[in-house]
């Protein structure tokens, strides 16, 4: 069955809603109708034609989209999603799905009523090292432990982003709803208790903002999560980059290339490596198997990931893709790192 080309207004032009319009731009499957941002941004040639609009609202009535595409600050998510699913689009929106868990239910009940499709940009769900990862995991068995973080040395531009994400989101929720999805994709146990940790080790960021925390959460049948996130250009180059799950029958890890780098985009989700261990002992005591290496060569780029993340909004809506569990997990996810910001600027451990 062929269907006529979705019409795409883009909201939000920064690194991710770039690279999301250049998805567009490429797939067949869309038609670009409008670009939306506050400013006047830099944009590649390949999306310098198409019509540019600064107010939101007026440019939703004016190109009555099939899809919006949210890029923006997280505070702005929520209404801008479901002021689109309201006038009738599918949403696709950035993570993490809102700056609140009951904005981000808000939002899970529109597209439920509404019967619009809403993904949210887990990227990583796209990716098929770290659907490895989650598979060899899962063949394992629980509880786990999973040690995940990703700590970046930003100057420059980069840092210039971090900072103007940090005035509404910190760190661990803006990079920590990623990993802890995955956490959430391996394990089938309860989240019950976050504790998390903070520190402010840059000047000029907001009153109570932190650009280094990390978070403890515990789930329901013993195991444990750690995750960590720094920004700034303050921060380590050592073990910036840990993804490691363990259970009673070894381990899964992924191990990053020799000399890759915290700033390196496409270095946040490239793999090289994934080394499976496995516990078990033969009668001397010693491993009974050697570890398996899989080796992940040839694995897309940033770009090619959000090509990836894009056909899967195409199919989702042309197929009618039943995402009841990509919105609740979503939910779940910024639930857990929204908990661990409240437990940061309380001192206290937060009960789910």
């Amino acid at each position: 069955m062929t269907h006529s080309p979705l019409k795409v207004l883009v909201v939000g032009l920064g690194q991710m809603g770039k690279s999301h319009a250049m998805a567009y731009h490429t797939h067949p499957g869309f038609e670009v109708v409008g670009l939306v941002n506050r400013s006047t941004p830099a944009l590649p040639e390949a999306l310098a034609a198409y019509p540019l609009r600064s107010d939101f609202s007026a440019a939703l009535a004016e190109f009555k989209p099939d899809l919006v595409s949210i890029a923006t600050h997280t505070n702005t998510h929520a209404d801008y999603a479901v002021a689109a699913i309201e006038a009738g689009a599918h949403v696709f929106v950035e993570k993490p799905l809102a700056a609140t868990v009951e904005d981000a239910r808000r939002v899970v009940a529109a597209a439920e009523a509404h019967q619009r499709k809403l993904v949210v940009g887990y990227i990583l769900r796209h990716h098929p090292s770290w659907l490895k990862l989650i598979e060899e995991a899962r063949a394992l068995g629980g509880p786990y432990v999973f040690r995940m973080n990703l700590n970046q040395q930003s100057s420059g531009a980069a840092w210039d982003i971090h900072r103007a994400i940090m005035q509404t989101t910190s760190p661990i929720v803006d990079c920590g709803v990623h990993y802890v999805d995955v956490m959430c994709q391996i394990t089938d146990a309860k989240p019950i208790e976050v504790r998390g940790m903070g520190v402010q080790l840059a000047q000029g960021l907001p009153q109570g903002m932190y650009n280094y925390g990390h978070f403890q959460v515990l789930f329901d049948d013993g195991g444990v999560g750690w995750y960590e996130a720094g920004w700034g250009p303050m921060m380590s180059e050592t073990a910036f980059f840990v993804k490691d799950v363990i259970s009673p029958n070894g381990a899964v890890s992924i191990v990053m290339q020799e000399g890759a780098a915290s700033a390196d985009i496409n270095a946040h989700t490239q793999t090289s490596r994934i080394r499976v261990h496995h516990a078990a002992l033969d009668a001397s005591n010693q491993p009974a198997r050697a570890d398996d290496w899989l080796d992940m060569q040839g694995e897309p780029d940033h770009q090619g990931l959000c090509d990836r993340e894009q056909d899967f909004v195409y199919r989702a809506i042309t197929e009618d893709m039943d995402l009841t569990r990509h919105m609740s997990d979503a939910v779940t996810s910024l639930h857990i790192c929204l908990a661990a910001d409240e437990s940061v600027r309380s001192g206290r451990p937060v009960t789910l």
